[in-house]
């Protein structure tokens, strides 16, 4: 096994079980340097301190363990146990109107660089870490084992989150199954879900409750979902009794999807209507007081640090867009899912769009990602999604 030696003084944030090792941390390496590999990590005096998966760039190890122990099928095992107990615990694993949840969610379950979406009885799993690529098939074993005959089928969906560098010319299929029925169940609600083609998994676990909350305010509302994608937020909308429902996406694929999410739940229901158009065009273009309800729920504007400034810009250009057309009264839905946006800088640049538009907003709820998408209390990294329900006079 690879071995890592830390400088001194940089095993401090090790002690506060922080997950990841920078590149800068390291005094020296012991043994093969292929990318994906375990490494054992000891501080400048020799011992030991934790275990992990190395690769190549500024984060050198993602820490699977703080305890010398072995990193092999059991341990997957009772990695995913505990995983699946913490949704039993909090009601989404055994919800008889609910098969869609997060099982694993990276760092939050002290599983670095691995998500797994159950989706009905096909799991997805997604490595974002060369290590967890190469730990699949131990990750595929252990998961039958945990999830029994709650899964047929785990579909092996990392195509884009690997590192590009690494070339492991890894392609999107199934580890296990192979069903074509891709509809699954949220609140009671079916999806289609497009684990072959779609982002993330295949669908936006992670706004489960945000969508159910816009549901309780939908009622006898003209409601336009911005950014639509499967158009979640709109058949909530539609449940909920909102008068009518606009959905809007640049992407034509993602109009067709979300008209089969609303045949699927409402088949024939005139109050909905899909177009494919760019998201910043409608808002301007569209008549002034056209909505009372408006969800704002755009792609990461900011993926890394460097786009931070044009990203705030953005969403304070969005804001505003929908501050300054909304009808008074109305209610404005609004996130940032970009990690390297902060919570207060997001709310500066929602604070700034309503000022620009002169109405007075008054903050409903502050939202974030739900239970199933845990923050390890040690890496508040990954702490990503928030949002506002704004009431606008």
């Amino acid at each position: 096994m690879l071995t890592i030696t830390l400088k001194r003084g940089k095993d401090e944030s090790l002690r506060r079980f922080h997950p990841w090792i920078f590149s800068g941390a390291i005094q020296h390496i012991d043994g093969p340097q292929d990318e994906g590999s375990l490494a054992r990590v000891l501080t400048c005096d020799g011992s030991y301190i934790a275990t992990g998966h190395w690769q190549v760039g500024s984060i050198a190890v993602r820490v699977l363990t703080f305890t010398d122990e072995p990193v092999d099928g059991a341990f997957w095992q009772r990695r995913l146990q505990v995983a699946l107990e913490a949704r039993r615990a909090i009601g989404v694993a055994d919800n008889v109107s609910n098969d869609t949840f997060r099982l694993v969610h990276g760092e939050g379950d002290n599983l670095p660089g691995l998500v797994i979406d159950i989706y009905g009885k096909t799991a997805v799993m997604q490595a974002h870490s060369v290590g967890m690529h190469r730990c699949r098939y131990e990750l595929v074993e252990a998961l039958k084992a945990v999830m029994g005959d709650r899964i047929d089928n785990i579909f092996y969906k990392s195509e884009t989150t690997l590192p590009f560098k690494a070339e492991l010319g890894q392609e999107n299929g199934f580890l296990l199954g192979g069903s074509p029925d891709d509809v699954a169940m949220e609140n009671g609600l079916r999806f289609h879900i497009d684990w072959l083609r779609g982002q993330k998994t295949g669908f936006f676990v992670d706004q489960r409750d945000n969508r159910s909350l816009l549901e309780r305010y939908a009622k006898g509302r003209d409601v336009l979902n911005m950014f639509c994608y499967t158009g979640g937020f709109s058949v909530y909308a539609l449940r909920g009794g909102a008068r009518l429902v606009h959905s809007v996406d640049s992407s034509a694929k993602a109009v067709d999807l979300v008209n089969a999410n609303v045949a699927l739940n409402f088949p024939n229901d005139a109050r909905h209507e899909a177009f494919a158009e760019d998201a910043f065009r409608y808002l301007v273009e569209m008549a002034d007081g056209a909505y009372d309800l408006i969800v704002l729920d755009p792609p990461a504007f900011a993926k890394h640090k460097d786009a931070l400034h044009n990203a705030l810009k953005g969403y304070t250009r969005l804001n505003l867009r929908a501050f300054e057309k909304i009808r008074p009264g109305g209610i404005v839905f609004t996130f940032s899912c970009s990690q390297a946006v902060s919570k207060d800088q997001f709310r500066t640049a929602v604070f700034t769009a309503a000022a620009q538009s002169g109405r007075n907003v008054r903050i409903l709820h502050q939202l974030h990602q739900p239970a199933d998408h845990p923050v390890n209390i040690y890496h508040p990294e990954g702490e990503y999604l928030k949002g506002f329900v704004l009431f606008v006079e």
